[in-house]
């Protein structure tokens, strides 16, 4: 009999830990679901871009093509290459004359779901944001003429454009071409992660670690700016809440108070992604850092003003890894043949 109730009680007590466990899954999956979402495994419906398999065929030739660029040398993949996690692993990159940027790039991946682009915000869209590096001259350093007057001298551009853009008398136009790239960037998003399929709940898909981590990226605020389905991108936060940062890591950027003029904005960033973010170093606007944990640290620090011990920085980023994705396949493709009258690159 002894043997028998000692039996009964081991048991109620594993069944008591099971329902006290499954319990607490549960209310950490339900407060994890009310501040983040899982990224649908269909891209989003462009309201102002209606998306077609041509144009977005169009747009990722256009993406992989360095023809846009002055030069001939540089395309949209060279500093967003999505082989990359959608960026280069350069702390800024390198544009025209093998100049370099002035904040690092970042990743295209789920760019879709931001409320704006750039680290300052200053493009509303991916069509807009299309538009900026081709005529930038630090980046491709092109016009929209000449961007134009090249895709019009070839033949299978014409015929590509013609297809994605019906009925339109004269298709290639540089708003077309960002046009095309915004569809095929909306594409380019990263479902599937484990945290994804947490959020859709299967609480077994986080190990207990990386359940801590997520709890204490709640219980610590950092979701207080990287939440929602991007995990980041919904809004604009000062770089240094509590305290600035070195200046080694903020570079001297007021970020979008060189935008806006107000005082207000200085050192005022779009929160970036956290999606992926194994695979998308360095980090910050400046690409300073290269460590997840030093990046977590610093941002305990500056934003939250607390110090976070090895342990909880540990089990956070265990968690962030969780949030990587199915990386999008992309074959890279065969790009129209020059026409005649390709106007003759030129590095000045």
């Amino acid at each position: 009999m002894k043997n028998t109730g000692y039996y009964s009680t081991a048991v109620l007590g594993v069944v008591l830990v099971l329902a006290v466990t499954t319990h607490a899954a549960g209310g950490l999956l339900q407060r994890s679901q009310l501040l983040f979402k899982a990224i649908p495994a269909a891209p989003p419906v462009l309201e102002k871009n209606p998306m077609s398999p041509e144009k977005a065929e169009l747009g990722k030739m256009l993406y992989f093509d360095p023809r846009l660029s002055k030069s001939a040398l540089i395309s949209c993949n060279t500093c967003h290459n999505i082989g990359l996690g959608g960026a280069d692993y350069q702390e800024t990159s390198i544009g025209h004359g093998w100049q370099k940027g002035g904040r690092n790039a970042p990743t295209v991946l789920n760019a879709v779901y931001n409320i704006a682009q750039f680290w300052d915000g200053r493009a509303s869209d991916l069509k807009e944001q299309a538009k900026g590096p081709v005529q930038a001259g630090v980046e491709m350093n092109n016009t929209p003429d000449r961007v134009v007057a090249t895709l019009k001298s070839m033949p299978g551009y014409r015929r590509l454009f013609s297809k994605a853009f019906p009925g339109e008398n004269d298709p290639i136009t540089f708003d077309n071409m960002a046009r095309a790239i915004e569809v095929f960037e909306a594409t380019l998003v990263t479902p599937g992660s484990r945290f994804d399929t947490f959020l859709q709940g299967d609480t077994t898909a986080l190990t207990a670690d990386e359940k801590s981590g997520l709890q204490l990226f709640m219980d610590k605020g950092c979701s207080g700016c990287h939440g929602g389905i991007n995990m980041g991108g919904t809004g604009y936060f000062p770089f240094g809440v509590v305290e600035k940062p070195r200046e080694e890591i903020t570079g001297g950027d007021l970020g979008r108070f060189t935008l806006t003029g107000s005082t207000s904005d200085q050192y005022v960033f779009k929160s970036p992604s956290l999606r992926n973010l194994q695979l998308t170093m360095p980090y910050f606007h400046s690409g300073k850092v290269w460590s997840m944990e030093a990046a977590v640290a610093i941002m305990g620090a500056s934003q939250l003003g607390i110090s976070l011990t090895d342990s909880d920085t540990e089990k956070i980023v265990l968690f962030l890894r969780t949030t990587t994705g199915v990386q999008p396949e992309v074959q890279y493709p065969v790009l129209p043949a020059p026409g005649v009258a390709t106007p003759v690159p030129r590095i000045d």
